[in-house]
């Protein structure tokens, strides 16, 4: 059993490090970039795979990683290990291609049993999660005007709602200004706002 860990904080490494050891997991793969992530994983083959969603530049390009990875592999499970306790950004993560998701507050025993559950081909969420979801789910498709927005406009949203810049967007999701601002005049109409206040406010509130 090997399992691949791709998270940027080393004090949460070491800590699934030492969770995953006492699982019995013999071979641990570790690395704080998403990139590197998914050479290691066609690289190594791991067994199974828990990545955070929001690495340093706080977008969620491990929505991304998971759909990339999905392109290629539907067998290898994935675990979500992440502060963002969204129901909205959980269910999204789960449509696109994981098999579990935890919160990074969750108690030792609590991660074991999820990766031993995505281990054994058991989908796991916590109880607090899933009923989260489930209501969301129950308001139905147009309650969340950020249902019909793609994983790059999410990311883009979520640097916004920390109040970065275009420029600095741009910096930290490796893509012109241009992008950024073309991106976000297409959000506008999406999410029936007019400005970029008006955008930023959907942002922080979502």
């Amino acid at each position: 059993m090997e399992v691949l860990v791709i998270d940027d904080h080393p004090i949460v490494l070491e800590g699934c490090r030492q969770l995953l050891k006492l699982a019995g997991v013999k071979r641990i793969v570790q690395t704080e970039s998403l990139a590197e992530g998914f050479r290691l994983y066609r690289s190594k083959k791991p067994d199974v795979i828990i990545v955070d969603l929001a690495m340093r530049t706080g977008a969620l390009g491990g929505l991304s990683f998971i759909r990339r990875l999905r392109l290629h592999d539907t067998r290898t499970p994935i675990l979500v290990f992440s502060m963002h306790n969204d129901p909205f950004i959980v269910s999204r993560a789960l449509k696109i291609g994981a098999n579990g998701y935890i919160l990074k507050d969750t108690s030792g025993e609590e991660i074991v049993k999820a990766f031993e559950h995505i281990r054994d081909g058991i989908p796991y969420l916590s109880h607090e999660l899933a009923s989260e979801v489930a209501f969301m789910e129950a308001r139905g498709r147009t309650s969340n005007p950020l249902r019909s927005i793609t994983e790059r406009e999410l990311q883009i949203l979520s640097l916004l709602a920390e109040g970065k810049p275009y420029a600095q967007i741009a910096a930290d999701l490796h893509v012109s200004y241009k992008t950024i601002a073309n991106t976000c005049s297409q959000l506008k109409p999406k999410l029936g706002v007019h400005s970029l206040p008006e955008l930023m406010r959907i942002a922080i509130e979502h």
